[in-house]
């Protein structure tokens, strides 16, 4: 039975039910909530669900096969996130892609990870290090086999494997809250003109910057990667 159904009070419980079996009822619709979440990130950010579509919640509910109660808690983190706009007494859309706020979004994104770079390349230790150079040449072998989905999830993690070598929990979480609304334009990016090619290349530069604790040199170089990440959305914006 689901948790929207009438017969469960406002407590997520079922009426007369064992305390027990509310906890279980509230923790298995929050685990919907979470993996519907996931479903729809990812959708939204390879473009499956596209700029202004409206979440039709049949169907997402068939589709994911859960009720509306978890697909609503889902969508409402997705708004917080930048990636859904909701609608009084409509159906919440896709959030569309704004040329001028990607502009600011990357523009933070160069600075947050150049600070978050500086600061590794004198904090990260050898082993951390090390993570990164193997996971490097998995991404190197990953464009040798064009999976770019494969790809674009070692990108991120890579991304965030940077940041938190600065051993700053603010300056991590403050990423982290950018990192919905940045995913979907990197993917984008990602899949055009080659770029993901030239995105490997930039990681090798900054690894090595990272390796030499040179911290100058890798920030310099983690800057120009999101500036080149940023001119290709606004290239594609603009096309």
């Amino acid at each position: 039975m689901m948790a929207d159904d009438p017969s469960y009070t406002a407590q997520g419980g079922q009426a007369g039910a064992p305390s027990g079996a509310s906890s279980r009822q509230r923790i298995r619709t929050t685990s919907l909530a979470e993996q519907a979440h996931q479903a729809l990130h990812l959708m939204i950010v390879r473009g499956e669900l596209k700029p202004n579509e409206r979440l039709a919640e049949p169907e997402l509910c068939e589709l994911l096969d859960i009720s509306r109660t978890p697909l609503r808690e889902a969508i409402k983190q997705l708004a917080a996130e930048g990636l859904v706009i909701l609608r009084r007494h409509r159906n919440a859309v896709v959030a569309p892609i704004d040329a001028q706020e990607l502009e600011y979004l990357f523009e933070v994104e160069a600075g947050l990870e150049s600070m978050a770079i500086g600061l590794a390349a004198q904090r990260m230790t050898n082993t951390e290090i090390n993570r990164l150079e193997v996971m490097q040449e998995r991404l190197e072998r990953l464009v040798d086999k064009g999976d770019l989905n494969r790809y674009f999830e070692l990108n991120q993690r890579i991304h965030s494997l940077l940041v938190a070598g600065a051993k700053n929990p603010v300056l991590t979480e403050t990423h982290q809250r950018l990192l919905g609304r940045l995913e979907r334009a990197r993917y984008l990016a990602l899949g055009k003109f080659g770029r993901w090619h030239e995105s490997a290349s930039e990681h090798r530069g900054i690894l090595e910057a990272l390796k030499a604790r040179d911290t100058a040199r890798a920030r310099q170089l983690l800057v120009e990667h999101v500036q080149h990440t940023g001119k290709v959305i606004a290239a594609i914006c603009d096309a």
